[in-house]
Parts: C-alpha cells; structure tokens; sequence
C-alpha cells in the first residue's frame, strides 16, 4: 500500500535576478514499511526533494508545481499547524551532522522527551518512561545514565543514536534518514546502519535514505532512486538497479569506488622518512595547583620509514591518534622521538632552521571549505608560500601560479576567484596545488576525499596517484575509509588508542589482517 506519493515536483530557488530549478519533474512512491534509497551527488536536489516533504525549505525555495501525498492526504497548501502535527510524529527526520542538529544546551533527556510532549501534551516527566524506553531502543546501555548529559558530552555514534531515538519518539511511519552515517567511523557507522536496519524490520516503518554512498544502499534499499541535477535520472529495483544499470550516470555512479593500487616503488628508492618512538602526550591537570597527574597519549611510541614515492595509509576509529601523528610528524605539534627528514631530525632543529625544510614538507586538510581563507582569491592562496619563502619574482610566481592550476586540472583564469565559487572537488584541488607549489618531498593528507562524493574522490584519487608518479612524492595519507586507503596506499599503520596495532604492506593488512582490530575495521568497511 502506497504511504508517499510525489508526483511531477518542482522547486526553484530565487537567486537574485535568477531562478535556479533545483528539482525538475520528479515523481516517486514509498510503500509502507518499503526502504527506498534517493541516491545522487551534491547538488542533484536529493535533499531538497527530502526536505519538501515535511516542508521545511529555507525561504528562498519554492514548490513551483507538483503533489505530494502522504496517507492519501495531499500535504501541499495544507495550513503550518496540519504540517505541524505530522512532523516529529507521522514522519520523522534523522539530519546527516547529529552535533549541529542537536540543541548544545539541552541535556538528552530534553532533547528526546521535547518531542513527545509536543505532540502528545504531556509533562517531562510523564515522557520520561518512554524516552528510557526509546534510549535502549537504539543501544544505549543502561539508559538513566544519559538522560543529563549533553550533546558535547557523546560520542559521535552515541549522538546519532539519541537522534535517531528522537525521530522514532512517536512511532513516525516515515523515517527520512538524510546522509544518517556520512561523519562516522566505518565501524560506528556499520553499527548505525545495523540498529536502523533492525529498527525498520521491527517496528514496520517506511524509510527514505537519503546518500551519496552505494555501498550503504546496497545493504538497506529494496528500491533506488537516482537524481541529477534535479532530475530522476532512474528508479527500479536495488539488486536489478545494481546488476543491469541502464543510465549513464547510474553506471558513472557505481563505476566511482576506488578502484586499483598504487604504482610501485623503484626498488632503489631512497629513505625520506625514519620515524623513531614518536610520543605526543598531552598532561591531564587536577587539584587547585593544576598538577599533572596523567597524560592522555595521544601517539604513543609509533616508529615507521618512508621511502621516496611511497605512500603510507594510516587507519582508525576518530580519537585513534591518526592526525596527531601527522601533525607530530611535521612539527605542528609537540612530540617526542625522531623525526628525521631528509637526514634532518626535524624535533631537534632551532625554528630558524627548520623554516627551510618547511618548503619540503607540506599539508592537505580534511575540509577544502575551511582550509582556505574566503578572504583571499585563489592565486593569493596558492602563491602565498612563494611570497613566505621568497622564491622568484612576482611574474615567476603567478606563472607558477597559472602552472600548477592547469597540473591539478584546473584554468589558470580561476585564480583570480575566490574560494567561494568552487564545488567540493574544485576546492580540494585548489589545496593540493597551494601544497604542490612548493616543490614537497613528503605531503600529509588528512582525511582529504572524505567530505567529497564518491565520483569526486575517484577523481582526487587518481590526481594523486598521477602526481606522486610524476614528482616522486612521498604520501602519508590518513583515513578512516579502507576502501581509499587500499587503493592509495603501499603500506599500512592501523591506529588504535594512540598505538601502533599492526603495520605491514597493504597487500598483507587486506588480505591477511593479524589483529582482531584490524580484521573489525575491515569487516565494517569492506562488507
């Protein structure tokens, strides 16, 4: 039996002088109890098409034309106050980041009962059974212990299980779960995906999963939608859809996993990197003097080399050590032991004789938004290593400049933008070339394909590849997704607590993992 009907949707943005259609005709159904995936990259209008529903567009959208019907009830043009009573109750939603959608000031206990009391007129404490109820529902052991704390006080797994106990608070019959596991670990996220798996099958609700990753829709979808650029591109049956695709962009689509390995090594290549014993401990401080008492390691004796044209993958949960070993690595924070680059022990060197081994060793953040100054045009971004470490004249650096845009597939005409004007992808590129500019030996890359779509991070991916062949780069590459460290990576450091737990080539990490961590980690991810 039908429960969502749309049917031939269109919403525009106003844009100044300009109306941008971000959904284009888009027609679907959801049957009770069904679990249909809207598959599709950023900007396809998956979201906006999810958030039309309980009509929750930003005020610059709107429905130009179309129906959505929900229980045989036409919800468009319906007064706030009928939208109102079926939010939060006949459906529900689950946001993509749990620690934004979460209220900082409220403690969990608030955040669930509020939306039972909403919409049933009870006191706080008349809801408190039921949010106990609801916090063992998603696995949350012993559920007293949670009802006072606050959202900064979670994990990001236990996060998404308060949010996720929120949505089902009145038994919705439509779950619309919009990116529900995108900012977890591999592992968390396999138990997010499980716990929503066996909430739907148990409690017979419908489920809209909202992604931009496949291999989720795979293990949850009976039936897949794919957008592009606002438009339904495909729809059918997830294992048919998987098997025989029949669009171009669905093939596109699942053509985009990582795939391959990374190019050999010279057997020749020389030794770049010898890390020896690298500790970073930050001091826990007690009492009215604030003595130490305890240090929480954060890399706790971690030795590994690097060769000229190596890559090495380092993998692990969040709060596994993994970006505090890079930055420790480049001197960016404190650390013990022996860093030696380039015959240098770069932990021993004054700063003034460090600067000149900066130009050689260079960083490539997680986030392409945050990383770059949205103050500053692009070539001002780019060139400014060229201006600090005062190389060449000012036509010498914007050719530089113009140079390294069209090596990272980019126009030379685009430096003169800002980092505003540039997709995801764009901007990530923009990042490797201010680190590439400089001529580097060894580039740490923190989490750099993470916040991009599948498609883009192939992309990426293979602009990595082609420059470490090219310049003979050596990569530390950090990572919580497997499947691009596998295709990245010639050895592997698995991370757990700050400990090294296995090390060893990645041939013999994914094909004969060792340790039980080790073997969890690729469980979540690979299956």
């Amino acid at each position: 039996m039908t429960l969502l009907a749309i049917n031939d949707l269109n919403i525009s943005f106003n844009t100044g002088k300009n109306a941008v259609q971000a959904v284009r005709g888009v027609s679907f159904s959801i049957n009770k109890g069904e679990v249909v995936a809207l598959v599709g990259e950023s900007g396809s209008g998956k979201s906006v098409t999810a958030l039309s529903i309980m009509q929750l567009l930003p005020n610059t959208a709107h429905i130009t034309s179309g129906s959505i019907r929900f229980n045989d009830q036409e919800l468009l043009g319906q007064p706030e106050a009928t939208i109102q009573k079926l939010r939060g109750n006949d459906i529900s939603m689950i946001f993509q980041e749990p620690m934004s959608a979460l209220n900082p000031l409220h403690f969990v206990e608030k955040q669930i009962a509020e939306v039972v009391m909403q919409h049933k007129g009870i006191s706080m404490q008349a809801a408190r059974p039921r949010v106990l109820e609801l916090l063992e529902l998603v696995g949350l052991p012993n559920p007293p212990q949670w009802l006072a704390r606050y959202p900064h006080e979670l994990s990001g797994g236990q996060r998404q299980r308060v949010m996720i106990a929120t949505a089902l608070a009145n038994d919705p019959d439509l779950l619309i779960a919009d990116e529900p596991t995108t900012a977890l670990d591999v592992t968390i996220q396999a138990q997010i995906l499980e716990l929503l798996k066996d909430l739907q099958k148990k409690l017979g609700m419908a489920v809209l999963l909202i992604t931009h990753d496949l291999g989720i829709v795979r293990h949850m979808a009976q039936r897949v939608c794919v957008m592009q650029h606002g438009l339904l591109v495909e729809q059918g049956n997830a294992a048919e859809l998987f098997t025989n695709p029949q669009h171009p962009y669905t093939k596109h689509l699942l053509d985009s996993e990582p795939k391959g390995i990374a190019a050999p090594v010279a057997a020749d290549a020389k030794e770049i990197l010898n890390v020896k014993n690298i500790k970073v401990y930050y001091p826990i401080r007690k009492g009215l003097l604030r003595k130490i008492v305890d240090y929480v390691r954060a890399v706790d004796d971690i030795s590994f080399t690097l060769r000229e044209g190596e890559t090495l993958g380092v993998v692990g949960e969040s709060g596994s050590g993994k970006t505090t070993l890079g930055m420790g690595v480049l001197r960016l924070t404190r650390a013990e032991g022996t860093v030696v680059f380039m015959g240098q022990n770069v932990l021993s060197l004054q700063q003034k004789e460090l600067r000149p081994l900066r130009q050689r060793m260079q960083l490539v953040f997680q986030d392409p938004y945050g990383s770059l100054s949205p103050r500053q045009t692009i070539g001002a971004i780019i060139g400014e290593g060229l201006s600090i470490h005062n190389i060449g004249t000012q036509a010498e650096r914007d050719q530089a400049i113009a140079d390294i845009l069209c090596e990272v597939g980019l126009e030379p005409e685009m430096r003169h933008r800002f980092p505003h004007e540039f997709s995801g992808g764009q901007r990530q590129r923009i990042a490797v070339a201010r680190a590439l500019i400089l001529k580097p030996k060894l580039i740490v890359l923190d989490e750099p394909t993470s916040a991009l779509d599948r498609s883009v991070q192939a992309q990426i991916i293979a602009l990595l590849r082609d420059l470490q062949t090219k310049h003979q780069l050596s990569y530390i590459f950090i990572s919580h997704d497997l499947r691009v460290i596998r295709a990245m990576s010639h050895n592997v450091l698995v991370m757990q607590h700050g400990k090294a737990v296995e090390t060893g080539t990645s041939e013999n990490i994914f094909n004969n993992p060792q340790q039980d961590y080790t073997k969890k980690l690729l469980a979540a991810a690979l299956s």
